[in-house]
């Protein structure tokens, strides 16, 4: 199923990832398995969650990144020490040289190992992923507001230029009434002027009949 949830974040929702977060810290796991555990939680991808930790949720929890750290560190040494234990009961006495009495045994095995140093770099890897698409993210939104900005100055112009259309279609209709309304007026001076008042004239009975008048 693909994720397009597109709400905005609540403080529930931060306070969930940062308690995540710092849980994987302390375990030893990844902030990318950290922030696909969130994204199943809140339907949301993984990278906008990595993308929230790192621009808003972060800078609020240095302390508490410090001291999980620190717990993971305490952590791994325990987990070290209880393994090599068992090693070091079973471990052949040091052997001395029979030529030289002052002679040094050999030393104990160091708690770094293989194993982790690739856990170290594979998560140092994983982490380099997630603020790489986390920087892809912010970058991808700074491109698409610059987007939208042009589009809006576009519009503004647009909008500047068919003002301006608007205003000089309107002086120019004025303009139009104005000759129409003195057209209207002369035509009605030239009528009044031809117009000749009616003649009557009084018939044998007295009554009062209209000439028709001649040119």
């Amino acid at each position: 199923m693909v994720k397009v949830r597109q709400d905005a974040w609540s403080h529930e929702d931060d306070l969930l990832l940062a308690e995540t977060v710092l849980r994987h810290i302390r375990e030893g796991s990844t902030q990318l398995n950290a922030f696909e555990e969130v994204g199943d939680k809140l339907n949301r991808t993984s990278a906008a969650c990595g993308f929230r930790w790192n621009a808003e949720v972060r800078e609020k929890y240095e302390n508490a990144i410090d001291l999980a750290k620190r717990q993971r560190k305490e952590k791994k040494r325990a987990q070290a020490a209880s393994a090599t234990k068992p090693k070091q009961a079973t471990a052949p006495t040091p052997q001395y040289t029979e030529t030289n009495d002052d002679a040094i045994p050999e030393p104990e095995s160091t708690e770094l190992n293989m194993d982790s140093v690739i856990h170290y770099l594979t998560q140092l890897k994983e982490d380099y992923y997630a603020s790489n698409q986390s920087k892809m993210s912010l970058e991808q939104t700074k491109k698409e507001n610059q987007t939208l900005r042009n589009q809006i100055e576009e519009l503004e112009q647009k909008l500047s230029e068919t003002e301006k259309q608007f205003a000089a279609v309107q002086e120019d209709y004025q303009v139009f009434m104005q000759i129409m309304d003195r057209a209207r007026k002369m035509t009605v001076l030239e009528d009044q002027g031809t117009f000749k008042a009616p003649s009557f004239k009084m018939d044998k009975n007295g009554n009062l009949q209209q000439v028709a008048n001649s040119e």
